[in-house]
């Protein structure tokens, strides 16, 4: 079944003569027939109206899927890649995610098999079925000659920044992973969050279960900012549960700064005060400590 949704309101019909601030947002899915020409960029345009060249853009930015004889859908990045009848493919657009463009993250060391990177706030870790362009994972790719394969072995929400390593093949994201599953990997976070946390003490544990599993997140006050009313706090975490730093701070009547979506009176124009500053493990290969960033006693 051909099927074409517009998820937008009142934009124009045309998307290429639509206001550049007007967001447009719409989904389109479409089985080819045996009349149709044989690329996406062709059989898209009709479709929706748009340029070709909007198409391709749209390609190249991940926004637009084939699914062929049954298999799971694949993104379809390249224009000239030919179609055949009953491949099914999806675009997804929105003009917004296409239009990002994405704080640029810093690589903090290069092992080969893997790789630490610092990502910036407000840069997404992975891509959505809308694109991946605007991505850490997408940047990463791109950073290494010769391109190297990307595998996320863990992840920071997007409002947040800190450092992240990222595997470069199928086995180098195995074995780090069973490190994270293990929880045999020491991360450690910075804070900031709203209120005088002294009364509660210099040092402190969080054991309040989240999603009605054990959750404990140990933390220690570096400073009170009296001017400010905030408190600036080391976390490490002994379990790895949704949120778990944002959601027990907030819990106990201290969210962090600029959280978006726990807390009240904390929001800041400077975005989620949160960081992860500091990451430490046993190297799979050399069977060596090695650690990066600051991991404070």
């Amino acid at each position: 079944m051909n099927e074409a949704t517009d998820d937008s309101a009142g934009d124009d019909d045309n998307a290429d003569e639509a206001s550049d601030q007007a967001r447009q947002v719409f989904t389109i899915e479409y089985t080819l027939r045996d009349d149709d020409p044989p690329f996406a960029p062709d059989v898209l345009a009709r479709l929706t109206g748009l340029s070709k060249l909007r198409i391709k853009d749209a390609m190249t930015k991940g926004a637009v899927w084939r699914a062929r004889d049954g298999r799971k859908p694949e993104r379809m990045r390249r224009a000239t890649t030919p179609l055949k009848i009953g491949d099914r493919v999806n675009l997804y657009y929105d003009s917004g995610v296409l239009g990002l463009v994405p704080p640029v993250p810093t690589l903090i060391a290069d092992r080969k098999r893997y790789s630490v990177w610092f990502k910036p706030p407000s840069l997404l870790v992975e891509g959505s079925r809308f694109g991946d362009h605007a991505t850490l994972a997408s940047q990463v790719a791109r950073h290494f000659e010769p391109r190297r394969e990307v595998y996320l072995v863990h992840r920071l929400d997007m409002e947040a920044s800190g450092l992240l390593v990222i595997a470069h093949s199928r086995q180098a994201a195995a074995r780090l992973s069973a490190l994270f599953q293990a929880r045999t990997v020491d991360k450690r976070y910075r804070i900031e969050v709203r209120g005088d946390l002294r009364p509660r003490g210099e040092h402190g544990r969080i054991d309040l279960p989240l999603d009605d599993k054990p959750a404990v997140t140990d933390y220690r006050l570096e400073v009170y900012r009296e001017a400010e009313d905030r408190s600036v706090v080391l976390v490490k975490m002994l379990s790895g549960r949704y949120h778990q730093i944002r959601r027990h701070f907030d819990a106990i009547g201290h969210p962090v700064i600029g959280d978006p979506r726990y807390g009240q009176g904390n929001k800041d124009p400077q975005g989620m005060r949160l960081s992860a500053i500091g990451i430490a493990f046993t190297d799979p290969w050399t069977r060596q400590p090695v650690s990066y960033g600051e991991l404070p006693a």
